[in-house]
């Protein structure tokens, strides 16, 4: 649903005075000064104002808020469980049975002028399909829309975004190009990783040079989107039938930067075999060993298992010990061994929490094959059969990566 006018029914708590703009009086409000009751759109004040309005409304009506997600609200009532996720002043909502739903939506509309929508199919961009077997999230529109505006609609398809055989960096002699169409095109394709992981990387990549960006730098996001022109069904695929376990994968990159020779982790979190979670980022300092950078790319996705844990324990999912599966035997040795720390020395305390974790029991290190690492798309560019087969991600379902997380 869609709240109508909405920040329009925010009541601010601040003193605030306007007048009309020279040409604009009239009988009915001629030029003076008037006090401000109500929150008016262009006010900073007014987004604060209508969620603060909401919220009041939601925790009077038996609603309990997200320990961590404040947007979150959760309400049970005799078995029955509503779910309602906001996001301004669009609200997606749903529920264990028809008849809560139903209430809500008829006590939304009492409250507030709403829109109703029905059931969930476009939101902010992404395309929704519900199924009996699972529920599929895209960008096909979006993706369509976005070649089109740069032109790249009749390009030649590329079968992966990025060669193995390139490497970017800050190409200083090369010939500038037009700084405000780059950082366009890199905004727009930022916004479809999304429900598009298999280009979170190149696109990072590609978006460290917008404050000056060269030929081979837009080559390079050109070709993104010549991959799109071959992919743009792509998406999220999450299966009803899906176990609700928690796993997540780690992997780096050392020294994959160029220029500052920082190393690039990625990570990637699985409720059962639907990726909820995934991230390639450069890391803040520099790796001494392969060693060292694999054992703070495990660090930041310990951190998001502990923030992940909170927030689905609002939806009564409890975890025990998660598994963090890594394929580098020196780095989990690092954090089970204490007697290897003389040699970590340098590396920042704040990465030794997952030391800490580890002996809490809050997550489990486990070995896995380089070949069978998920996270190994978020580091660096693949070759194609090791792309395509990542890409699908269901490979989390593999007899052999099942088998090695029971041997452990």
């Amino acid at each position: 649903m869609d709240v109508k006018s909405a920040f329009l029914n925010g009541v601010i708590e601040e003193e605030v005075y306007v007048r009309q703009p020279p040409g604009f009086e009239s009988a009915k409000f001629p030029d003076r000064v008037y006090k401000l009751r109500k929150a008016l759109y262009g006010l900073k004040q007014a987004p604060r104002a209508w969620y603060a309005r909401l919220k009041s409304f939601l925790l009077k009506s038996g609603f309990v808020m997200g320990s961590v997600d404040k947007t979150l609200f959760l309400l049970s009532r005799g078995g029955d469980t509503l779910i309602v996720q906001i996001y301004v002043d669009d609200i997606i909502f749903g529920g264990s049975s028809h008849a809560s739903v139903s209430s809500f939506a008829e006590q939304m509309s009492r409250e507030f002028e709403m829109s109703l929508m029905g059931e969930l199919q476009f939101f902010l961009g992404l395309q929704i399909k519900q199924g009996p077997e699972g529920t599929f999230v895209h960008q096909a529109k979006y993706t369509r829309d976005i070649l089109k505006k740069f032109e790249m609609g009749d390009s030649k398809p590329m079968t992966a975004p990025m060669s193995t055989n390139t490497a970017l960096d800050a190409d200083e002699d090369g010939e500038a190009v037009d700084q405000k169409e780059f950082r366009e095109m890199i905004g727009s394709l930022l916004y479809l990783t999304a429900t598009r992981p298999d280009i979170q990387f190149t696109v990072c990549l590609c978006a460290r040079y917008q404050a000056s960006p060269r030929t081979s730098h837009c080559q390079a996001v050109k070709r993104i989107f010549r991959y799109l022109k071959f992919t743009p069904e792509l998406g999220l695929w999450y299966s009803s039938g899906s176990s609700l376990s928690l796993i997540g994968f780690s992997d780096a990159d050392h020294a994959g930067c160029r220029i500052d020779r920082k190393s690039i982790s990625g990570t990637c979190q699985l409720l059962g075999t639907s990726l909820v979670f995934w991230s390639s980022r450069k890391q803040a300092s520099v790796s001494l060993s392969t060693t060292e950078a694999e054992y703070i790319a495990a660090a930041s996705c310990c951190s998001q298992f502990l923030w992940m844990k909170i927030t689905l324990s609002d939806f009564g999912l409890k975890f025990g010990k998660i598994p963090l599966l890594v394929d580098s035997t020196s780095a989990i040795s690092v954090a089970k061994n204490p007697i290897l720390h003389s040699r970590t020395k340098h590396i920042d305390v704040r990465f030794h929490f997952l030391r800490d974790n580890y002996e809490k029991g809050d997550i489990d290190l486990v070995h896995i094959a380089s070949k069978n690492q998920l996270a190994d798309i978020f580091t660096k560019p693949l070759e194609f059969g090791a792309f395509v087969r990542l890409r699908g991600w269901r490979c989390v379902d593999n007899a052999l990566i099942k088998g090695e997380i029971e041997s452990q």
